[in-house]
């Protein structure tokens, strides 16, 4: 059985253990604050659990694990200040809590400090981890500026919609399990196709996120169902409705894209029945099941044990089963 919680675990204790207190606060403290805020932690789990499927051991990927969460975090920090959102996991965002100038400084170190733990890989190891960072890097930026750009356009395509999924979620959750396989020392057939695994698993998880927002179980969701509808999110299941809807309904939905009622309850049940009466629901959790289908394929002719196979497999079908 593949215990997540026990990698998360020893996860967490190497990270507390590198965050010693530094000067000046002002720089430090705001990363410190981000970095122990919370979350699934699921980009570190899965480098390490990646370098154990392929016989590397986690003790090597802990510094690439940590460069991975501290990436991730500086790019939430960024994107808080971008969207001047107040909360970040039921807490202030480091922009509030400090300022603007602030969050934009420790942001930058943190890019800084992430690219730093490479330096500790031998040659052979360092140069294919950075290269496979600044290519996965450069592509967060790509995709946060094409969701930028998407809150401006009314003419946003499905395939011009999951490319931005693609590098603003899923390239990151690729590179992680490529993380562990390159420490591992793993073929470069098999960090290829364990690559494409985690990419296309982080297309499924980005899709089944946005179906979550509107379709999901609030009670487990645990935030308001529709949260997407109330802030005119171009989701999947937005485009899906346009493109399957007669004209009347689609016009309808572009309107309650438009509005933002006091009370949205009304917006978010005429959304969701349109999206349910067009077949976009429907065939959204096909699309889903399709990306994780074809994740899985990759795994089929992988050079790895039965058991890895197995474990991630196991991964793959909890993450997708997930009502959360």
């Amino acid at each position: 059985m593949l215990d997540l919680e026990a990698y998360k675990t020893t996860f967490l204790s190497y990270m507390e253990a590198r965050l010693p207190e530094k000067e000046p606060r002002n720089l430090y403290e705001p990363i410190e604050y981000i970095l122990r805020l919370g979350g699934k932690r699921l980009r570190p789990v899965l480098v390490l659990m990646s370098a154990d499927i392929f016989g590397g051991g986690r003790e090597k990927a802990m510094d690439a694990a940590l460069a991975i969460e501290i990436f991730h975090n500086f790019s939430l920090v960024h994107d808080d200040i971008m969207d001047d959102a107040p909360l970040r996991r039921g807490r202030q965002t480091v922009h509030e809590k400090w300022n603007v100038n602030t969050g934009i400084l420790s942001g930058d170190a943190m890019l800084i400090n992430a690219y730093q733990l490479f330096e500790n890989y031998p040659a052979e190891h360092f140069k294919p981890l950075a290269k496979l960072f600044t290519k996965t890097a450069i592509e967060v930026c790509e995709g946060q500026q094409y969701d930028v750009d998407f809150e401006e356009r009314d003419d946003v395509t499905i395939e011009e919609y999951l490319k931005m999924i693609e590098y603003k979620t899923a390239v990151l959750v690729g590179a992680a399990l490529k993380m562990g396989a390159i420490v591992s020392n793993a073929s470069d057939d098999v960090q290829d196709k364990i690559y494409e695994f985690g990419r296309l698993l982080g297309v499924a998880f980005q899709i089944q996120d946005d179906y979550l927002d509107t379709f999901g179980d609030q009670a487990v969701f645990g935030k308001q169902i529709g949260g997407d509808i109330i802030e005119n999110k171009k989701t999947y299941l937005y485009l899906k409705a346009l493109e399957l809807s007669d004209d009347s309904s689609a016009d309808q939905l572009k309107h309650l894209y438009t509005i933002a009622p006091e009370d949205p309850s009304s917006k978010i049940e005429t959304a969701k029945q349109i999206f349910e009466d067009s077949g976009a629901k429907q065939a959204t959790t096909e699309r889903i099941q399709t990306f994780t289908e074809e994740a899985f394929r990759h795994l089929e002719h992988m050079e790895v044990s039965e058991q890895g196979k197995r474990y991630l497999k196991e991964f793959g079908t909890n993450l997708m089963n997930r009502k959360m």
